[in-house]
């Protein structure tokens, strides 16, 4: 059998960036042939990938790539908020926007599946977690092309990214912050998604009935909660951060400068996160050695 050497760890390492003891016994498997050891490796690392893959990723990061007038927005997640300062984890995350602004997919499957650095989206995200052994996914992504662009990244958690026109970048970049600061649904009240207009309709009308007013009288409360909600769910028509006396459109038109779309995200919004109850799991298992 082939001297495992020193020298011969630290390449397979460099090629793979597995544990030095990994890469120890994968040489040792293979007798010494490195290619052999790179492939036990990458499979041993894909299982313990596989075996992560059930976890909830409520963590992570959002990052953001612009060329130009192409650019996107992306939500890398994680299981640990720990992971989100790891150096390759955020390089995926970074790798992640520019490929999707870069080649279009239609999808997160389609940008899973396109090349970066001679591997897949895909195989350098199973290898990223079969290394550090936490699920890792990519939620969702927004590209961008045709107007000019800003992003703003408040940390990592939350990203802006914004589609404009006009000369003024920085009024711009303003409406950007604005945006994570005050978190629109929408650019518009008629682009308030109609199930949003409804919940809304629906808690203002029970709260009309329970006023005991007129029916006429309850209309016009429901009618004004619901115009109320969506001036204050519009980016257009909240008040500017900088200058709460302007709304978000004045702010503009005085500056020359149309917002064409924006999108926001926040890392883990919508995710159902597992809640552990210690005291639970420890009664549990009390209750479970009393019945051995």
């Amino acid at each position: 059998m082939a001297a495992i050497t020193a020298a011969m760890v630290g390449e397979l390492r460099a090629k793979t960036d597995a544990p030095m003891m990994e890469c120890k016994k994968a040489l040792t498997e293979a007798a010494g042939d490195m290619g052999k050891a790179e492939e036990l490796l990458r499979v041993k690392l894909g299982s313990k990938a596989s075996k992560a893959s059930s976890r909830v990723t409520a963590e992570g990061v959002v990052a953001a790539y612009i060329n130009g007038n192409v650019g996107a927005l992306v939500e890398v997640n994680c299981e640990t908020d720990f992971v989100t300062k790891n150096d390759d984890f955020l390089k995926l995350a970074s790798d992640v926007a520019r490929v999707a602004a870069e080649q279009n997919p239609a999808d997160v499957a389609a940008l899973s599946a396109l090349q970066n650095d001679g591997k897949t989206i895909e195989e350098t995200r199973t290898e990223l977690v079969g290394r550090i052994g936490e699920n890792m996914s990519i939620r969702r992504f927004k590209r961008f092309e045709g107007s000019k662009l800003v992003s703003y990244l408040h940390g990592t958690r939350i990203g802006v990214m914004v589609a404009y026109e006009g000369d003024n970048e920085q009024v711009a970049k303003d409406v950007a912050m604005h945006i994570a600061a005050m978190k629109p649904v929408a650019l518009a009240s008629s682009d308030v998604p109609a199930e949003l207009i409804e919940r809304e309709r629906s808690v203002a009308t029970l709260k009309a009935q329970e006023s005991g007013k007129p029916a006429d009288i309850a209309a016009k409360m429901v009618e004004g909660s619901v115009q109320k909600y969506l001036k204050e769910v519009s980016l257009l028509n909240q008040a500017f951060v900088k200058n709460d006396k302007q709304t978000v459109e004045q702010m503009l038109k005085a500056n020359n400068t149309t917002v064409k779309s924006f999108t926001l995200y926040v890392v883990g919004e919508g995710i159902e996160k597992k809640v552990d109850d210690f005291a639970a799991e420890v009664a549990a298992q009390v209750a479970a050695a009393k019945g051995a």
